[in-house]
């Protein structure tokens, strides 16, 4: 199970301190200060929470959260010292997770981490906890306790897919995910990457349809029932 928390804080004290007392609790974690370095970080680590700061050098957290949105499901707890009232319905309408107001104890982050983890897992399809389950530290899906055995790319894909089940995305998009340091690839480099997946998903169980392909759109994921 991955249990990196992504720490975007500008202010290096504080997340040293935030670092320490979630390494504490038994949680990895990785420090970022500009907010231009979250996306790319997002792709590649695949965390299990974000703390995210909304004042940042490079790209504000409201712009960041949005972006994530569009991508991933991953939980965000926003964190700033602004109090208004509008900050903090916004923030959250953007899809964060919680909010909290600085100056705050950083047994109370460590708290709010913890219950906003539990309520995501709470909250994820049966199909994914049992069914299919995605190692994100060692690139590993199994189906039905069956190593799928899928190289990198297919791994970041299938998990991106899975991340957001129902919502159907163009071969640039899923280019752009996958690929992030922009490589130039056909885009029908994603076709055979999912029929590769196709491939692998068919070979451990026939019956089983993961990824659907959306005439003239893209492809989406079901979840399994």
């Amino acid at each position: 199970m991955n249990d990196l928390i992504l720490i975007v804080e500008d202010e290096p004290k504080l997340a040293r301190l935030l670092s320490n007392y979630l390494s504490q609790a038994g949680y990895d974690t990785e420090c970022l200060e500009n907010g231009l370095e979250v996306l790319p970080t997002v792709h590649e680590r695949m965390p299990a929470l974000i703390l995210l700061d909304l004042m940042l050098p490079g790209k504000n957290g409201i712009d960041i959260c949005k972006e994530i949105r569009s991508f991933s499901t991953v939980p965000i707890i926003m964190v700033t010292a602004r109090i208004e009232e509008i900050d903090r319905l916004l923030g959250l309408e953007l899809g964060a997770d919680d909010y909290i107001c600085k100056p705050f104890s950083p047994r109370e982050v460590v708290a709010r981490v913890k219950a906003v983890l539990r309520r995501s897992a709470s909250e994820q399809p049966t199909g994914v906890n049992n069914a299919l389950q995605l190692d994100a530290e060692r690139f590993q899906a199994k189906l039905h306790g069956h190593d799928l055995e899928l190289t990198v790319v297919e791994f970041k894909l299938l998990s991106f897919l899975v991340a957001n089940p129902g919502r159907i995305y163009g071969r640039i998009k899923l280019m752009d995910h996958i690929y992030p340091d922009q490589r130039v690839v056909s885009d029908r480099t994603i076709d055979s990457h999912i029929k590769n997946l196709r491939k692998k998903i068919a070979g451990v169980s026939p019956e089983t349809e993961l990824i659907h392909s959306v005439y003239g759109a893209g492809y989406k994921y079901d979840a399994l029932q």
